[in-house]
């Protein structure tokens, strides 16, 4: 179970998390409109330094050049996707990259006629998000029906997303499907925006990790 904590920035709240037992990935938004939008120096400096786990950088419909300049100033080994990006536009932006960095793209689910989006996914990334509805792109700090869900038949593993919260291990604990691969953990988590409750993080995925799902 891969456990992704996404919406960071600061440098000190940056190692305190990736320090936390049971983090595998760490996510800066690079997305301008975003709350948790990331654009430091600073913030590079303490990504790169980090050795236990591997950063996701989050865009929106971004040129590629600037994903690929980005992956490189940031040290990413993950780029996620949020916008309306094409399975073509993903396959010459994995020629641009280094190899050896996945991607994630990113589907908001409503009804199950949503996850026919994805199939033309299929080989072009390595994890899908699913992910609340929202007007605008980001979360929401919402959950969504994960019972949709059963109707995904698609080849590809997924990350659940959306509201994940420190009262929400009894609903990941009665939730299963065979190609579930992590969580995604942001807004429910925090302080203030950009800003993690290490000691909140700490605990929870302790005891998600201590009982399995």
């Amino acid at each position: 179970m891969l456990v992704k904590v996404c919406g960071l920035r600061d440098p000190e709240n940056i190692r305190r998390v990736a320090a936390i037992p049971g983090v595998d990935l760490v996510g800066l938004i690079f997305y301008p409109p975003s709350p948790r939008f990331v654009d430091s120096a600073v913030t590079a400096a303490a990504v790169s330094s980090l050795t236990t786990v591997k950063v996701v950088g989050v865009f929106v419909n971004e040129p590629r050049e600037e994903i690929v300049r980005k992956a490189a100033q940031y040290h990413l080994g993950y780029v996620q996707l949020h916008g309306s990006e094409t399975p073509e536009y993903l396959t010459a932006l994995r020629k641009m990259l280094p190899a050896g960095i996945k991607l994630i793209k990113a589907f908001s689910i409503r009804t199950e006629a949503d996850l026919l989006q994805t199939s033309g996914y299929e080989t072009h990334c390595e994890y899908l998000l699913f992910d609340t509805p929202t007007s605008v792109y980001g979360g929401s700090g919402r959950s969504f029906d994960w019972s949709i869900l059963q109707y995904y038949t698609g080849a590809t593993p997924f990350l659940l997303s959306g509201g994940i919260g420190p009262d929400s291990h009894e609903t990941l604990h009665h939730f299963h499907h065979r190609l579930w691969a992590g969580i995604d953990l942001n807004s429910r988590f925090e302080t203030a925006p950009a800003v993690k409750d290490a000691e909140l993080l700490s605990g929870f995925i302790q005891n998600i990790k201590n009982q399995p799902l």
